[in-house]
């Protein structure tokens, strides 16, 4: 695997994934080897209730949103969908919103220079159902 360079974004995903449905990163790394990767594109997952999983290593160059793997950290909340499975919507539980916020400030502190932006700002995507840029612009 490629080893990421300096990391100048750190980049807010969703799963898209139905409101209320619990998944893991073990079940977003399986979903990403059936389409053909190494394994989980994201660095980390933040679950329903606030837990914050370990996907791909830190120092790994990320699947998560083409031409900025190499300089990106991707985060992944589970959600980002409505129940109906296709529209885009904030889903974010209490404890999710405070887990980011926690996970994407001790990321900043590492990456001083890297800019807190959605999907959405790097590629034609509704992801991450909200504007990332702009919530974690103080951070």
């Amino acid at each position: 695997m490629a080893k990421l360079k300096q990391v100048r974004y750190i980049v807010v995903h969703c799963s898209a994934t139905a409101e209320g449905k619990h998944f893991t990163a073990a079940d977003i790394d399986r979903w990403h080897k059936a389409q053909g990767w190494s394994g989980i594109g994201y660095h980390y997952v933040v679950l329903l209730d606030g837990t914050v999983q370990p996907g791909r290593p830190e120092t790994e160059q990320g699947a998560h949103v083409a031409g900025y793997n190499d300089k990106s950290i991707g985060v992944c909340y589970i959600g980002g969908v409505a129940a109906d499975g296709k529209t885009p919507k904030d889903t974010r539980t209490d404890a999710q919103k405070a887990a980011l916020v926690a996970l994407l400030q001790r990321l900043h502190r590492k990456y001083p220079k890297a800019h807190i932006v959605g999907h959405r700002n790097l590629a034609s995507k509704a992801c991450p159902s909200f504007d990332a840029q702009a919530e974690y612009e103080h951070i």
